[in-house]
């Protein structure tokens, strides 16, 4: 590692790690996950370690304030001093007091990549954090995959493997260790894979961190594969209440929403996810809360179709399913049955969103992908209607002589 490089990563992340079993250094920051007093947990998954880093101390300079940066990807590449093209943004979580929103960032690409900590102020400005007197805390994980522990290349359908797809199968398993976090009631809950054959884990482990954690093996029934699955990993998750029992929600690739109650998740356990329906082929990415006119929503992402809204309350004693319930075989999105479920609506996003999490009650602060123009911004969006009118070419309400609609009766 060049010495430039070596810098640069002590001045991003400092060099004060205190942690539960052995002095554990930064490696990766991935997945993020904010305790609601400020507590910010950081998946790095080339360490096998889940760090707790202490942000209690912040507070809000500004009671309202939108977040909106264009390019956010060459604005952190010349903070970083590299190329936008070195720069992948691995998650964003907001702060629940100051409301600043945080970036999980790698500079780099290989063996060679660096992790580094961004925060963008009430003000849009960008920051690396310092966290060479921060308190943070680190729980080592066991049952990592080994980092030499690679996939199967595959093409689509009968085609043979194009050399993407070669080099998908080449990234090691242990960057699927940490997938999502959820914190809850005093517990950090953990999805992602283990070095097992049946991979696909929930990790539950309390907080302050002890050096234990529970881990429970998750087997899921998906309509659209037409099997029981036990390796994937949960994609996006998070914790609600319903049917009076407090339950993960979460969502697979392909794209399955099942629930798991919480007293299920003992260490050892084998568990059956109750799949409930399906999106269709497609991959979330992000999965938020929020409420909409009174009525408590699931707003998820995904990276092949457009975001879904879901209604908390649609999946209340809704039917769980198991291959019983479907015609054998593979089924594509045009298929009669699909999309199967309380899936609730699609909603208009114009580009892509990759991640997003709650600004406010009544906004989200979204990573997106612009489809005019390709930039990667980091935006506000209305919760009700999540897209900016500038992306949406001249309609009726833009002409000059535009009258609102009247009022029945008037």
């Amino acid at each position: 590692m060049k010495k430039l490089e070596v810098l640069l990563f002590a001045l991003i992340l400092g060099s004060t790690v205190l942690s539960v079993d052995a002095q554990v250094s930064i490696q990766a920051i991935g997945a993020l996950e904010f305790s609601k007093e400020g507590v910010l947990f950081v998946g790095d998954n080339l360490a096998g370690a889940i760090h707790a880093i202490d942000l209690t101390s912040e507070s809000r300079t500004k009671e309202k304030f939108e977040i909106n940066v264009n390019h956010i990807d060459a604005q952190i590449a010349s903070i970083l001093g590299t190329a936008p093209q070195n720069i992948q943004i691995n998650d964003l979580a907001v702060h629940p007091v100051s409301g600043e929103v945080y970036l999980s960032v790698t500079r780099g690409h290989g063996v060679e990549a660096m992790p580094a900590l961004i925060k963008i102020n009430a003000e849009n400005a960008l920051n690396t954090v310092d966290l060479s007197s921060a308190k943070i805390t680190s729980q080592m994980l066991s049952k990592v995959p080994d980092i030499s522990s690679q996939f199967r290349p595959r093409g689509a359908m009968m085609s043979p493997p194009t050399a993407k797809d070669i080099a998908k199968a080449q990234r090691s398993q242990r960057l699927y260790t940490i997938m999502d976090m959820e914190y809850y009631k005093g517990e950090l809950f953990v999805s992602g894979v283990s070095n097992e054959e049946f991979s696909s884990v929930l990790r539950r482990m309390s907080f302050p961190f002890t050096g234990k954690e529970s881990i429970s093996n998750i087997e899921m029934f998906h309509i659209v594969h037409d099997q029981y699955e036990s390796r994937a990993p949960i994609r996006s998750m998070q914790i609600k209440n319903i049917d009076g029992i407090d339950q993960i929600v979460a969502a697979y690739t392909c794209s399955p929403l099942v629930l798991i109650p919480l007293t299920e998740l003992k260490d050892g356990a084998k568990v059956k996810a109750r799949t409930l329906g399906d999106m269709g082929n497609g991959q979330p990415l992000d999965m938020v809360a929020f409420n909409l006119m009174g009525q408590e929503m699931l707003f998820v992402t995904n990276k092949g179709r457009s975001p879904k809204v879901i209604p908390l309350q649609g999946l209340n004693n809704a039917k769980v399913v198991n291959d019983k319930d479907f015609e054998r075989g593979g089924k594509l999105d045009i298929h009669p049955v699909m999309p199967y479920g309380p899936m609730g609506k699609d909603v208009m996003f114009v580009g892509s969103s990759l991640q997003i999490d709650l600004l406010n009650e009544n906004q989200f602060v979204s990573l997106t992908r612009d489809a005019p123009t390709g930039s990667l911004d980091l935006e506000t969006l209305m919760a009700m209607a999540p897209f900016k009118l500038h992306n949406i070419d001249a309609a009726e309400f833009d002409f000059p002589s535009y009258k609102p609609t009247m009022q029945k009766g008037k």
